[in-house]
């Protein structure tokens, strides 16, 4: 009988288990969806009920990273500030940092640069945060990257820098002469080749 009681036990206990990671899949699934709508008072929620922080859909994507696709900052602050890595990557190697970055979100930006971002860490291209950003014309965050230390002479796979970037694939209006001076204000180096061997200078003229 207590034999048959002590697998009683391990059965239940078994079961216990599989329901408390049911659960937690479900709260981690709700956590995704909610981050993604910017619903801040539903992650605070969830987050109180020991959703998984960390959780992931099928591209990769954490609930920080839902939550900066859609630009909800609020959202991606409740998350932050709960301990959320704004450094993990999605399939396409986006973390919350580099595609605020590229984007140019810059109140979730500037959420991960003082919550441990990784200035050096790149995305799919090779590129660091400021290179996307040159190329966007993102005035602001290009300033920021550079205040925060991101190097500006940075090599990405196509062989361009962000100062490359903003000449080649810009329009060469305002935005992107400003950037060309911050980048160039920041220690760009002008005669930096592409793997043509032509220079930013040489590409301007």
């Amino acid at each position: 009988m207590a034999y048959i009681n002590f697998w009683r036990v391990c059965f239940a206990l078994t079961l216990s288990a599989i329901g408390f990671g049911a659960a937690a899949d479900d709260r981690g699934a709700q956590l995704l969806e909610a981050s993604g709508k910017g619903d801040t008072a539903r992650v605070r929620q969830l987050l109180a009920a020991g959703a998984p922080l960390e959780a992931r859909d099928g591209q990769g994507n954490t609930p920080l990273l839902r939550a900066t696709q859609g630009n909800h900052a609020a959202a991606a602050a409740a998350l932050i500030q709960a301990g959320a890595d704004v450094n993990a990557k999605n399939g396409m190697q986006d973390s919350a940092y580099l595609l605020a970055g590229a984007q140019g979100y810059r109140e979730i930006l500037e959420l991960t640069l003082t919550h441990g971002a990784d200035l050096k860490s790149t995305n799919r291209y090779g590129g660091t945060a400021l290179i996307p950003a040159c190329e966007r014309g993102h005035v602001e965050v290009v300033k920021r990257l550079l205040q925060a230390g991101v190097d500006p002479n940075h090599v990405n796979r196509l062989g361009w820098t962000g100062l490359l970037e903003a000449i080649i694939l810009s329009d060469g209006g305002p935005r992107h002469q400003a950037i060309v001076g911050l980048l160039i204000e920041g220690g760009a180096d002008v005669n930096l080749p592409d793997k043509d061997g032509r220079t930013p200078l040489q590409h301007a003229r």
